[in-house]
């Protein structure tokens, strides 16, 4: 267990910073997120400053002396920067690596090369989840979205038979599986193993993936039936290179923090000896930050070199995927505090009470907190990390595989519908050419399959483990 799991859960065994009442509480927690909500949606003002200011509000409303909720907002937003910042940092430069270099496009080019026809959606799915485990969902799509408009235009596919099932394999990836923001912070937050859940991620991600990204593009196509629109097909970015790495290399250099990863939790399960030798190797080279390291360090030069580039050149792709995050790891950080500041508040515990005479699953519990944050405030990482912190008391005396449950739960949930208030509405619609109602019918209704199916996934997973 990492130094911040035990942080979080001493804090969580830690006195409430109020004596407030159930009802009190209640009441603070509905106006901290209002708050927030409002700030977001109607004041536009950046989910950083919003968070920040709805953390106090949450104090405030809870009765909390202030300098006790600026006391745990700050050390909330430490811990989770500390536990997550670099994690997010080396992911930020794997991806530009990954870009940059064309090694992207490599991916891109050669399983094109190889489908047709009707497996085209489905190579689609595959190189939006092989490109989509170390970018940002963003940067995914501006990536991704030249090639699926020259598809859509050269092969004569419909745009969204293309389109859908690509769209669902970088959703997938952001909301179900580490080292996106979202999950590494609620791992953090519940203290849950990265590696189980990275395992059982994996488990869920596949059958999701298909059937919101394939078997519902059939549908969506039927619904929006447009072309793609030229204006919208920029330049790639490996065209002014002269050469770019090769397929396979690529592909070993993207899946090695995985393939690490997963390893340590395999030796950690079968042979289950902290003393033994091979555990501790695999203890140190399976940890998030050695693994994406060690990924980062190769690409420098399977990625890197193989495309030509200099030290210098090298050093500056480093330097600009660096900017672009910034604002993310303030999110982020600003989640946390608001987080700590939820559970110092004693809101845990009183969800954990209720929860008991409610008689709902944890797991669905947990889902069912991340849709509503989502559907009021359009971010999908706000989502899983207010609702990690709000649900965290629950991970306790849960086995490993259970925490890790816990985790996909809060990420399906923070998948559900997005829609006007979803900055990645917007940037689906746009590049897509679509009005509103034709985004809703098929983005959207394709975001509430992938959290529905999730959350379907984690709860029959929950019957064998």
């Amino acid at each position: 267990m990492t130094s911040l799991s035990v942080e979080i859960l001493a804090a969580d065994a830690a006195e409430p910073i109020t004596s407030a009442g159930n009802a009190q509480l209640g009441i603070a927690v509905l106006a901290g997120i209002a708050v927030i909500v409002l700030l977001i949606t109607t004041f536009k003002l950046h989910a950083f400053l919003a968070l920040t200011i709805g953390s106090l509000a949450l104090g405030a409303f809870a009765g909390a002396p202030l300098a006790s909720a600026i006391a745990s907002f700050s050390a909330g937003l430490g811990n989770t920067v500390a536990g997550v910042g670099v994690l997010i940092a080396l992911g930020a430069i794997l991806g530009k690596l990954l870009s940059d270099s064309g090694g992207a496009d490599q991916i891109v080019d050669t399983i094109l090369a190889k489908a047709g026809g009707r497996s085209m959606p489905w190579a689609m799915v595959l190189i939006a989840s092989v490109i989509g485990l170390p970018l940002f969902f963003e940067v995914g799509i501006v990536l991704l979205i030249p090639v699926v408009l020259l598809v859509a235009k050269r092969g004569n596919y419909s745009l969204m038979r293309i389109g859908i099932p690509a769209l669902a394999g970088l959703s997938v990836m952001h909301g179900l599986i580490p080292p996106h923001p979202g999950p590494l912070v609620a791992i953090d937050a519940v203290g849950a193993n990265l590696g189980v859940t990275l395992a059982l991620g994996l488990l869920v991600a596949i059958p999701t993936v298909v059937i919101a990204g394939p078997l519902f593009s059939r549908y969506a196509a039927r619904w929006v039936d447009i072309p793609a629109p030229d204006k919208m097909i920029p330049a790639r970015p490996s065209e002014s290179l002269e050469k770019r790495p090769g397929f396979g290399v690529t592909v070993a250099t993207v899946l090695l923090p995985v393939v690490l990863m997963l390893v340590k939790a395999l030796v950690d399960i079968v042979v289950d000896d902290p003393a033994n030798a091979v555990q501790k190797v695999t203890d140190v080279i399976g940890s998030p930050l050695i693994a994406l390291l060690a990924a980062v360090i190769v690409a420098l030069f399977t990625l890197g070199r193989a495309a030509g580039f200099t030290k210098e050149r090298l050093s500056s792709t480093v330097d600009k995927s660096l900017a672009p995050i910034a604002g993310v790891l303030l999110i982020v950080g600003a989640g946390g505090g608001f987080k700590q500041t939820l559970i110092d508040l004693g809101v845990g515990q009183m969800i954990l009470d209720f929860s008991k005479s409610w008689s709902i699953p944890a797991l669905l519990l947990a889902w069912l907190i991340a849709v509503a944050i989502r559907l009021a405030t359009g971010s999908a990482t706000v989502a899983t990390i207010s609702a990690a912190g709000l649900v965290a008391p629950l991970a306790e005396g849960m086995s490993t595989g259970e925490v890790s449950l816990l985790v996909l739960a809060v990420g399906a949930g923070s998948l559900f519908f997005s829609h006007v208030n979803d900055a990645g509405f917007w940037l689906v619609k746009e590049y897509f050419g679509m009005n509103v109602g034709q985004t809703v019918k098929t983005w959207s209704v394709m975001e509430t399959i992938i959290s529905v199916v999730g959350i379907v996934c984690v709860l029959l997973l929950s019957l064998v483990i």
